[in-house]
């Protein structure tokens, strides 16, 4: 089975991604799949949702579902994709949260920015100009199981102790978005 006919279930890998430059400047649109296949640049983000625990402050990690086309199975943060062509980043991040958790984020902001790149077995290459965003969730979470298969709160002190003892359970990205918020986000 070619990986096409094995992620054919995944209807967003025909989405348009908006490609950027460096600084994050719109340079074109590709599909989903093309991106990933060129390791294109392009425009993407990674949310973050904390709480305030009795214990101090937790963040929601999302185990990435075995149907994903990278990365399956891998611990990451809350929930993570692309804005659609035309669409701004907070308004997707607020879109994805709904639609990968089930629950309803509030006050979703922008912390940092950062670009990688990693190339994986299966082929494929992601290449993202990577908005960092952190909010917070009411409701319960009703996980989409294309999206997430798992999800857990966790407090900064044992997720960095995590980190630093058994990094690949986490997808590449993780360590630099989950290591941004420890360091830059406030719970309110």
């Amino acid at each position: 089975m070619n990986f096409e006919e094995q992620f054919a279930h995944d209807a967003t890998l025909t989405d348009e991604l908006i490609l950027v430059d460096g600084l994050d400047r719109e340079i074109g649109t590709a599909t989903k799949w093309q991106t990933h296949v060129d390791g294109a640049l392009h425009r993407a983000f990674s949310v973050v949702l904390v709480r305030e625990s009795e214990n101090g402050p937790e963040l929601l990690l999302a185990k990435r579902s075995l149907l994903k086309y990278h990365s399956g199975g891998l611990w990451a943060n809350s929930c993570c994709s692309h804005p659609r062509v035309g669409e701004d980043t907070i308004d997707a991040a607020y879109r994805r949260v709904q639609e990968e958790l089930g629950c309803t984020a509030s006050s979703l902001h922008e912390i940092a920015s950062f670009v990688y790149r990693v190339e994986f077995d299966n082929g494929l290459c992601e290449h993202e100009y990577d908005h960092v965003i952190v909010g917070q969730c009411s409701g319960e979470l009703n996980l989409n199981p294309q999206e997430v298969s798992d999800a857990r709160w966790i407090g900064f002190d044992d997720l960095a102790a995590e980190l630093a003892h058994d990094a690949k359970q986490f997808a590449a990205w993780a360590p630099i978005v989950l290591t941004l918020v420890m360091k830059n986000a406030t719970v309110s």
